[in-house]
């Protein structure tokens, strides 16, 4: 399915999310904790801080940086791989989760308000 959006539509359904997400759930990532959070949540696991840094071409104190600031929301979670203890692994969190669907819902929602 291919969505088709103006520039512009593109820019004030990244407006309207954006307010409602700092209005409504009292979370305001920055745009590098929200790719940071997504792709641990939409791609498969295992997440480690390694890998997240070189997937996303940043180093491994920006990854340990917006995790720190997601773990005190308690959308992550960090432990040591036991098979490698160099390697810490990136859990899922029930919050986390939940915060990610409702995420979802609130992108459809606000597209749905979008003037043609």
């Amino acid at each position: 399915m291919s969505v088709r959006l103006r520039p512009l539509q593109a820019l004030k359904l990244w407006q309207e999310v954006g307010l409602a997400t700092i209005r409504d759930h009292g979370v305001d990532l920055s745009a590098r904790q929200a790719v940071i959070l997504l792709t641990i949540y939409l791609e498969p696991p295992p997440h480690t801080v390694r890998g997240l840094a070189s997937k996303l071409g940043v180093t491994k104190p920006v990854i340990t940086r917006a995790l720190n600031a997601m773990g005190d929301l308690d959308l992550v979670s960090r432990r040591r791989d036991p098979q490698d203890r160099r390697n810490v692994i990136i859990q899922r969190t029930v919050r986390g989760s939940l915060f990610v669907e409702q995420f979802g819902d609130l992108i459809v929602e606000c597209a749905g308000t979008l003037p043609a």
